[in-house]
């Protein structure tokens, strides 16, 4: 089963950046669409951004459109999501999430099979 680990997460003022950082041992991570969900205190986990299995593919919640940005070095096996100009809303929990079916609804929860144990973000104003 593969283990995903998130880093890079922190606590930035709005207007800063980060770069969050997925990561498994297994070569086999390369061959699977990855997400990124955010959940925030109180609230519903959401989808933020995902890429498919060879990287040709990128999706994106309305909410972060221009601001995410969402990659992979199949290389190196890990996908990263470039977050710029970030916003207090933007606060929560990222999680990575991963799937090795075919590519389609991956803005969905239940299209992943193996999800990290998260990574906080925190923006201040």
């Amino acid at each position: 089963q593969v283990q995903l680990v998130e880093s890079g997460g922190g606590l930035v003022q709005a207007g800063d950046s980060l770069r969050l950082l997925c990561t498994d041992s297994a070569r086999t991570f390369s061959l699977y669409a990855v997400g990124w969900f955010r959940q925030a205190p109180g609230k519903e986990r959401e989808f933020v951004a995902a890429i498919n299995w060879n990287n040709q593919h990128t999706y994106y919640a309305d909410s972060v459109k221009g601001r995410f940005t969402i990659s992979g070095d199949k290389d190196k096996n890990t996908r990263s999501l470039q977050m710029n100009n970030l916003k207090p809303e933007d606060t929560a929990v990222y999680y990575c999430a991963a799937s090795n079916s075919l590519d389609y609804a991956l803005e969905k929860e239940g299209r992943y099979d193996y999800w990290g144990q998260g990574t906080q973000v925190t923006v201040s104003s």
